[in-house]
């Protein structure tokens, strides 16, 4: 038998494996030895050239001096002090020390710093302008945090917030007793008990909506933003919002203490306000329903300038309910203490200022009468060169509304290609009009925003909220439920908050660069105008939550 041959290939194969790393780490040792060498040789050469050239493609400051003979000369960086302080902030003056607030006085615990009724009694009475903002002077602020009352508790969960308030958070029973036989407010022990009663609605507020759901559509996603004027304690606000309908409610601070603090207590949307001599802080066409539950607004007066204010902040399309004196007073005239003759007067009047703002009655039952503002104002143009009526604005601007006096005149609405188009553009139905990009961007009619940009930010914010939900643990449970949102730019924020059990009033800074409070209404949230150097409109202690992005650089200057 022949031997085995002792160069077979494995046998070959297993030598040259053996030899195989040591030529690798020869040959890896040998360049790098090479590029050492290279290296130094290049440093010493001319080190500050390379250095400095370095520097200049990091796009850095490099410290250069200029030596005796000229040349430059770079500071190595472990000899240099760097500075990682901020550079995009406000400079603060840190030579002084840190200042802590004291308490201001009890007196001070419902504070309204621009509706202070000390203050108001000073103004003209007239039109009830005392009764609107009249801000301190910089020698009248406090310099003070306002203390809550005593025995202050956490309010109620929604939706347990919408009937019930302690009264140790707002200590007045007056309307319990001067309203009782009309169910707005019942004192139970040490909380109030809100029934949902209202002086035009005695079977509860539930049930009156409904009248009104049997009258024009509240249930369709039609109607989504609604103003109630004169609220009480905003039960018809607070009962909406089972139909998915959001309501600013205002009422002036007077006689009736605490009103819209009840409101916000329960967890519903409101402001103090009043139909003075000055607009409302809203933009035109904002409010897909107007309502006045005997408000005791005198809408005949003053050539029908309160119904044009309305007609200004109202959609086309709108609706505007009324309810109580002078609607249906043939029937109700003597439990109203009033004439037959002074009621026709009065329903008259109103009903001579609806047609000259172009407005449709739609249905008088009962004790409601609803209106309905036109789509467009082709046929009111038409009419207007018949009967010289109604008299049109000349306003370039029916968005401005920050201290602006009211105006007897129809604003004119966008104009229309046909009588069946909805001037200004139509809106989607709710939800889809949350998500939907606003007639407003879609038209062009706000600068510097485009559809791009409002998906963009729609984007951002859920991203941003989504964070929010693992740092602020009780967003989905209702114990944060007011929300205000100080520079809401579209709304991205609110639209974001939508999946949780809150509503956010979204404020549009009147020097931000672009107003954006139109497009807000149009998605279906609400808002309001605000210099943030003067005080809000509300209470103490009636937000759960403040919200502020770009805020502090908005107002960096000023």
């Amino acid at each position: 038998m022949a031997k085995e041959y002792s160069g077979s290939p494995k046998h070959h194969h297993r030598l040259e494996a053996k030899r195989n790393p040591l030529t690798w780490i020869l040959g890896v040792s040998f360049l790098c030895i090479l590029f050492y060498v290279l290296g130094a040789w290049q440093r010493s050469s001319n080190p500050n050239t390379t250095q400095f050239s370095a520097y200049n493609r990091g796009g850095c400051d490099s410290h250069v001096t200029t030596s005796d003979n000229g040349n430059a000369v770079v500071g190595h960086p472990s000899s240099t002090n760097l500075d990682f302080a901020s550079h995009h902030q406000v400079v603060l003056n840190s030579s002084k020390t840190v200042s802590q607030f004291p308490s201001c006085d009890m007196l001070f615990s419902e504070y309204t710093p621009c509706q202070d009724k000390v203050r108001g009694r000073k103004f003209d009475r007239n039109m009830l302008k005392y009764r609107e903002r009249h801000c301190p002077a910089k020698e009248e602020l406090l310099r003070c945090l306002i203390p809550a009352p005593p025995q202050y508790k956490t309010p109620f969960k929604w939706p347990q917030s919408r009937d019930y308030a302690w009264y140790s958070n707002i200590p007045h029973r007056e309307l319990s007793i001067e309203k009782a036989i009309q169910n707005w407010i019942q004192l139970e022990g040490n909380r109030f008990r809100f029934p949902g009663g209202g002086t035009m609605f005695p079977r509860g507020a539930d049930a009156y909506i409904d009248d009104i759901g049997r009258l024009i559509p509240l249930t369709d996603g039609t109607i989504r933003t609604a103003i109630d004027t004169g609220c009480g304690v905003a039960s018809f606000g607070a009962y909406l919002l089972n139909r998915n309908i959001l309501t600013m409610s205002f009422a002036p601070r007077d006689t009736h203490e605490a009103q819209v603090q009840f409101a916000l207590e329960r967890g519903v949307p409101a402001m103090i306000g009043i139909m003075g001599s000055q607009r409302l802080p809203y933009p035109a066409r904002a409010f897909d329903l107007a309502h006045c539950s005997r408000c005791l607004i005198p809408w005949k007066k003053y050539d029908g300038l309160y119904l044009a204010e309305v007609d200004r902040i109202l959609r086309p399309g709108g609706y505007w309910v009324l309810s109580g004196p002078p609607i249906h007073w043939k029937k109700f005239w003597r439990g109203w203490e009033r004439t037959r003759e002074d009621l026709k007067q009065e329903q008259d009047a109103i009903e001579d200022v609806a047609k000259s703002l172009c407005w449709k009655k739609v249905i008088e039952k009962n004790d409601l009468s609803v209106w309905q503002k036109p789509i467009n104002h082709v046929e009111c143009f038409r009419s207007k060169k018949v009967l010289k009526a109604p008299h049109m604005c000349e306003s370039d601007d029916p968005d401005t509304a920050w201290y602006r006096n009211l105006e007897a005149c129809v604003i004119p609405l966008p104009e229309v290609s046909s009588s069946d188009d909805v001037a200004g553009g139509a809106i989607e139905k709710w939800p889809e009009r949350a998500y939907a990009v606003p007639p407003r961007i879609r038209s062009g009619s706000t600068p510097g925003v485009t559809a791009e940009r409002f998906v963009e930010d729609n984007k951002l914010w859920k991203e941003r909220v989504a964070h929010y939900k693992r740092i602020i643990s009780p967003l989905p449970t209702g114990r944060y439920r007011n929300i205000m949102d100080m520079n809401a730019y579209l709304g991205g924020f609110a639209a974001a908050m939508l999946n949780y059990p809150v509503w956010v009033m979204n404020v549009v800074p009147i020097n931000s660069n672009h107003d954006t409070l139109g497009v807000i209404y149009e998605r279906g949230l609400i808002g309001t105008y605000q210099d943030w150097c003067e005080a809000f409109s509300t209470y103490p202690r009636t937000y759960d939550l403040i919200h502020a992005s770009g805020l502090f650089t908005l107002y960096q200057n000023r």
